[in-house]
């Protein structure tokens, strides 16, 4: 093509000239991609995208199908609004219902998230912009130590620890109540949300916190009116996280709840869905309405758990637009 003809057409249609000048690049990338070992690893990624959601399907059809038919039986607002939980009372018709449970798991997660959320908050603050670095590495090892100590490790010194020092100070019969579970959800929610709080303090750009201090803000006042507002998003991922860990957790509980069938009070022997579950599924009998009754409990748990999460992030995405 001559020169004054590409001229031309640049001049009537820069587009097309764009569009001509793309074609190779558009090729090379289509020839780059047809490679095999591209090929493979695209489908290997398809694969596992394919097997996560998979996984969730066929937990939520599973848990579908074997809580369902309890609920049936039972009735729905019995089961749910019923305070009485006796599936082997013999000498009267077996009872299944699971507000204390519900009440006790809701009570229990918020309790944690007082004590967790501001303690964890403030510490991933103090480890991204207070602290010394040599402080900083070692609260960092501490975090990462409270991450891999195992829930039953926790529950036991829960036991020995906590629990005898909440029935001293409080001159109990037995100190395992729902006060020593919230303090043990807090302290293991910790590292999830010092973790992800800390990352996305430290994604705040820089400009952010200069600009403030340049107008006169104290470093304080830059932290809290500036670097929080910008992390919000992360630091409501990390609640998100703190708020699974909580609900999900059983081994640590049973260890010092009590797991005792009550209404929820800070100072009595109480039980979660989830130590319901690990405490019932030795002695129900296979096929029958106290196992059943045990799935209805997980689908509630499950159930649970989906709301809260899609209830905060319906909040995140509120604040972002907002």
């Amino acid at each position: 093509m001559e020169y004054g003809s590409l001229e031309n057409m640049a001049a009537s249609s820069p587009e097309r000239v764009a569009d001509a000048a793309a074609v190779p690049h558009r090729a090379l990338i289509k020839t780059g991609g047809q490679k095999p070992l591209e090929v493979v690893m695209h489908a290997l990624f398809l694969l596992c995208g394919i097997l996560a959601v998979g996984f969730v399907l066929v937990i939520s059809v599973y848990l579908i199908v074997s809580g369902v038919p309890a609920i049936r039986q039972i009735g729905l607002w019995n089961f749910l609004s019923g305070e009485v939980w006796e599936p082997t009372a013999t000498t009267r018709d077996p009872s299944f219902g699971i507000l204390p449970f519900i009440l006790t798991s809701v009570y229990g997660t918020a309790g944690a998230i007082l004590i967790g959320v501001p303690v964890g908050l403030f510490t991933a603050l103090f480890l991204s912009k207070v602290a010394p670095p040599k402080v900083a590495k070692a609260i960092h090892g501490a975090v990462e130590l409270l991450a891999g100590i195992p829930s039953v490790v926790y529950g036991l010194v829960g036991m020995i620890v906590l629990v005898p020092a909440i029935q001293k100070a409080f001159h109990l019969s037995s100190g395992a109540c729902l006060l020593a579970a919230v303090v043990v959800l807090a302290v293991m929610i910790l590292p999830s949300i010092v973790n992800v709080s800390e990352t996305a303090i430290n994604a705040v750009p820089r400009e952010y916190e200069e600009a403030s201090l340049a107008l006169g803000a104290t470093e304080m006042e830059t932290l809290f009116r500036v670097t929080l507002p910008a992390a919000r998003s992360g630091v409501a991922a990390a609640v998100v996280l703190g708020v699974g860990r909580a609900i999900g957790e059983a081994m640590a509980i049973v260890m010092v709840a009590g797991n005792v069938s009550n209404m929820p009070s800070l100072l009595t022997g109480v039980r979660f869905l989830t130590t319901a579950i690990t405490s019932g599924m030795s002695y129900a009998a296979v096929g029958s309405l106290y196992q059943q009754a045990l799935f209805s409990i997980g689908l509630v748990l499950f159930l649970f758990i989906m709301l809260i999460n899609a209830l905060l992030n319906l909040f995140i995405k509120r604040k972002k637009e907002g």
